[in-house]
């Protein structure tokens, strides 16, 4: 067989969707061509391939490139001095309602060139593709005017120019409510519908929408027009959801198809079964209930007894979760959610694909993926999960290249 490059002498962990666990082969051969794989198994079954390049991996364990399919990587400034305000026992809520939160960084990023944010982005992304990370999602959400959310998706999609990384965009223009809509939130939701997401539409600039459905955020009925509006042009949703409260909103964006719903601590038992039938995603962000010292848990055992896929992400934010490790959330969610190193390792490799919508393409060590692998000094994969401030990563490799 006829391939670019070949890493040979390998510990695999394919998370291939037919296999249990995260596929662990023991003596395996990843090949790719053209940037794709062109075999990912053991090594007793491999072809005989004629490579321009082999690599021995010297039994270091390979995973797929991690995934990160929940960031706010773009915006305008910082929120250390709300972080004291939290320490000195103001609550979130508090704060925004305070014209802080969201709002605080809007001003940042409406007074920032689209130059000024990817500057301010590209310390956070290399941080996390330091750790193995080869694609990542990134919502747009903190200009809350149509010429501003449009600079930040642009800002997001010009990041994929100057690293070796695969961005998805989410539109997030009902994010909260701006200044110059206060006491109008259904005037602003007209907005986002009947102009923003038309526009990123046209333009292309977004793989999804998404809302924030909350007291402090929007309406179920509000979300609903949104969602109604993304599907109009096109666009899949994703929604956070019953992070605060219970307003229904996993159901709701299930209802929808969503490809995920986020957060999720306040998620009750209809909300579980609808995100079941529908094959919602459940992306939990334990940096975020670290970092807001959140007490309610999400109901892990609940999900996990429906069948409900479930992802990681660091939700890198200014506010809530200025978090830009995906190793650290794997650990946070072992310790803090009880989840299994399994379910952390498929969280941000399998899982985090299928809730971005690319499954087809990444997340998985299987024919016809992207070759975005990531090659660890370790002896087993739970190193991966039980470490903190630690990174054993050996090399990264995007699209069959090594970065």
């Amino acid at each position: 067989m006829r391939c670019d490059r070949v890493w040979s002498k390998a510990r695999l962990a394919t998370f291939a969707a037919d296999r249990s666990g995260i596929g662990a082969i023991e003596d395996g051969v990843v090949a790719a061509r053209g940037g794709r794989i062109v075999y990912a198994g053991p090594a007793a079954d491999a072809p005989a391939f004629e490579a321009r390049e082999t690599i021995d991996c010297a039994d270091r364990w390979i995973t797929p490139g991690l995934i990160d399919p929940h960031t706010h990587l773009v915006f305008g400034g910082d929120r250390a001095h709300e972080f004291e305000l939290r320490l000195a026992g103001a609550s979130y809520e508090e704060i925004a309602r305070a014209g802080g939160g969201i709002v605080s960084t809007m001003k940042a990023t409406r007074a920032a060139s689209r130059a000024d944010l990817v500057a301010a982005a590209l310390p956070r992304l290399d941080a996390l593709i330091a750790e193995g990370l080869t694609t990542v999602e990134i919502k747009s959400g903190y200009g809350l005017s149509l010429d501003d959310e449009l600079k930040s998706l642009r800002a997001a999609r010009a990041l994929a120019d100057v690293r070796d990384v695969s961005v998805t965009t989410t539109f997030l223009g009902a994010h909260a409510l701006p200044p110059e809509f206060a006491g109008d939130p259904d005037g602003y939701v007209d907005l986002v519908c009947r102009e923003m997401i038309p526009a990123v539409a046209a333009e292309g600039l977004a793989d999804a929408v998404d809302a924030f459905c909350e007291g402090i955020g929007f309406t179920p009925a509000q979300t609903r027009r949104v969602f109604e509006a993304a599907h109009a042009h096109g666009l899949p949703v994703k929604l956070h959801a019953e992070q605060l409260s219970n307003l229904n909103g996993a159901a709701l964006a299930a209802e929808f198809g969503a490809l995920s719903a986020d957060h999720l601590e306040h998620l009750d038992a209809a909300g579980i079964a609808a995100m079941a039938k529908a094959g919602t995603v459940a992306v939990l962000l334990p940096g975020a209930f670290y970092f807001v010292r959140e007490t309610r848990l999400p109901p892990i055992e609940a999900l996990r007894a429906a069948g409900v896929p479930m992802a990681l992400a660091t939700d890198c934010n200014p506010g809530t979760s200025p978090l830009t490790s995906l190793l650290l959330t794997m650990n946070m969610a072992a310790t803090l959610f009880r989840m299994t190193v399994d379910e952390c390792l498929a969280g941000v490799t399998r899982e985090a694909a299928r809730a971005i919508g690319r499954l087809e393409s990444v997340g998985t060590l299987e024919v016809g993926k992207a070759c975005d692998l990531a090659v660890w000094d370790i002896e087993r994969p739970a190193e991966l999960v039980y470490r903190m401030g630690f990174n054993p990563l050996h090399a990264r490799v995007w699209k069959g290249e090594i970065a």
